[in-house]
């Protein structure tokens, strides 16, 4: 048996368990906990540790609907920061597999969290391509898209839209997922700008499929329409869940996010 915490941040939730000396569940165990209408529901699984490194809080792992582990999480990484939080004004050091990512608690209930520098080159994303370029055509299906990848610590793939509502994430989304091009799998981000600092996005996460709100997707198409001189360096960033807030300065910055993060309830499950 294991207590945990539910959380959200813009609707895409978590199942947070701060674990002691205890292993992570089986995938089949996490797939039964992430079920919606037989288990918990949740998009994915905070599993958090005693830090490795003595100047950190705390050290996480997070792990998709699927079961499959993931490199990061942005609104994951905010929901820890305030599961942590004793006060409305504090600030935090999470660390992770890929190192060590600041956090801070304002007084008006926003969390932010700075989740590194943003890396373009292909290897780095994964993603197969001979040589990096600011964009890629791939082929899907027998249908032609212009994507622009970005690692936000995990996989993003981003494709610009002219009407988010009417974008085709349902289909189109898994099978950019899975493409042969991303061996790791991908996040698939469909963006519409709206302004310089305004864009609206939805997201096919990698092991889970559309959620409300993604952060580090919200993080990887501000950065890739800031690389592509279509944005500003602060953008509002609508979800179906909400708004999020990016930021970023530009080559060899890291990349902020702010938004919100909410307790929903806290329980126990037997597993």
């Amino acid at each position: 048996m294991i207590s945990f915490t539910k959380m959200h941040g813009l609707g895409n939730d978590f199942l947070v368990v701060r674990a002691q000396d205890k292993q992570p569940p089986d995938p089949q165990i996490i797939r039964r906990l992430a079920d919606r209408r037989t288990g918990i529901g949740f998009d994915q699984l905070l599993w958090l540790e005693p830090a490795r490194n003595p100047q950190a809080d705390i050290f996480y792992r997070n792990f998709n609907a699927d079961g499959s582990p993931a490199e990061q999480c942005g609104n994951g990484a905010r929901c820890i920061a305030r599961y942590l939080s004793n006060s409305d004004d504090q600030s935090l050091l999470l660390e992770h597999q890929g190192g060590l990512a600041q956090a801070h608690v304002t007084p008006d209930g926003q969390v932010s969290i700075e989740l590194g520098v943003p890396e373009f080159r292909p290897d780095y994303v994964p993603f197969k391509a001979p040589v990096q370029q600011p964009a890629y055509q791939v082929t899907a299906d027998d249908t032609e898209v212009e994507l622009r990848v970005v690692s936000i610590g995990n996989p993003h793939a981003v494709l610009q839209v002219d009407d988010v509502s009417r974008a085709p994430v349902a289909t189109l989304g898994p099978l950019l997922e899975n493409h042969e091009l991303f061996p790791n799998r991908a996040n698939i981000g469909f963006m519409q700008r709206v302004s310089p600092d305004l864009i609206r996005l939805r997201v096919y996460e990698r092991g889970v499929g559309e959620t409300q709100g993604c952060g580090t997707g919200a993080c990887a198409a501000v950065v890739t329409g800031i690389k592509s001189e279509q944005l500003a360096s602060q953008v509002v960033v609508e979800m179906p869940g909400g708004k999020l807030i990016v930021r970023w300065n530009g080559a060899g910055t890291p990349v902020w996010l702010t938004g919100e993060a909410v307790t929903v309830f806290e329980g126990t499950v037997d597993i």
